[in-house]
């Protein structure tokens, strides 16, 4: 396998969102890494889309499930109905069994549905009552969310989000890509989108998978990834204004997502080994929700990515 595999499948997210590169990017390194991807952004940027057409492309079961604050937990994972003819209970499956599941606006649902969704997303099953159940091979949650500052949306709980692989925010589209959109939207009126050209089955997927993880990783740059996840945490030993402005580091997670989203990039690139851009291309991605400012950097107007791109100029590359 080669990334000339994936074009068809490149081309079908081109055909059905403008512009959006990174958003696109971070889809594929999260599909081929084996992970969990967040998307924020404000309402009406295709992330509903883009992720639909993703899932299009793909060979498997694909759900969506609108959160809500009257979501119940299961809503979600499902729920065990009594069967008066057996006289037993059996388990009736919810939406999440399914292989790509889009969770829409998940930051509107309250906590105990986002809870729901911890161990289905790290171990890949689900536990109701007594009894275990394991989710498909292939299972991804991509999930949109509006930023915080929207009426009605609640802050992840941090554990849900060290569970994300990485975290995607779409901008709005200059005015050359907004024009496109007019066009494309006149052209999907007049007849239905184009079905992909090939999807990509599940078989190949996973091989891909397989020639991601095998991909050459020097040890020097394992020590350059622990180097930007340690400094993350202990931010005073590079700058006092990093120190200021970081309140919590990310945790291990951010490490084993560093190397393996890394190594998708190189994959992708076409590269047959890792190098230290690869790493600095996929690390704000992978930090900015793992990070939490302080209120003095906050009121300073300091963003997460500012703090990153500061890290990022501090760490010694090997």
């Amino acid at each position: 396998m080669n990334p000339s595999d994936l074009d068809p499948l490149r081309e079908h997210l081109s055909s059905r969102v403008i512009g959006q590169q990174d958003f696109i990017d971070s889809m594929l390194i999260c599909l081929l890494s084996d992970g969990h991807l967040l998307v924020e952004g404000m309402p009406g940027l295709a992330k509903t889309t883009a992720v639909k057409a993703l899932a299009e492309a793909i060979e498997g079961d694909f759900h969506r499930i609108q959160f809500t604050p009257d979501l119940l937990p299961s809503d979600l994972i499902g729920t065990d109905i009594y069967r008066h003819e057996k006289g037993e209970f059996e388990f009736r499956r919810g939406p999440i069994f399914h292989n790509i599941l889009l969770g829409d606006e998940i930051n509107r649902a309250p906590a105990k549905v986002q809870s729901a969704l911890l161990e289905a997303m790290a171990e890949h099953q689900i536990t109701v009552g007594q009894k275990t159940y394991q989710l498909p091979q292939l299972f991804i949650v991509l999930a949109t969310q509006n930023p915080v500052e929207q009426e009605g949306t609640y802050h992840l709980p941090e554990a849900q989000l060290d569970r994300f692989l990485m975290q995607a925010t779409v901008s709005y589209p200059n005015r050359e890509e907004e024009l496109q959109i007019l066009t494309l939207d006149s052209d999907q009126q007049k007849s239905e989108p184009k079905p992909p050209a090939k999807q990509l089955s599940q078989h190949d997927l996973f091989q891909i998978r397989r020639e991601v993880a095998e991909l050459y990783l020097d040890p020097k740059l394992n020590h350059y990834i622990v180097d930007l996840v340690q400094a993350s945490r202990k931010p005073e030993a590079y700058d006092k204004d990093l120190a200021r402005w970081c309140r919590f580091g990310a945790s291990p997670r951010a490490s084993i997502a560093l190397a393996r989203c890394a190594r998708a990039r190189a994959w992708l690139d076409g590269e047959e080994f890792v190098a230290p851009h690869h790493i600095q291309a996929v690390a704000p991605a992978i930090l900015r929700h793992r990070i939490l400012l302080t209120f003095e950097a906050e009121a300073e107007g300091i963003t997460t990515d500012d703090f990153l791109a500061r890290l990022l100029d501090m760490v010694a590359i090997p």
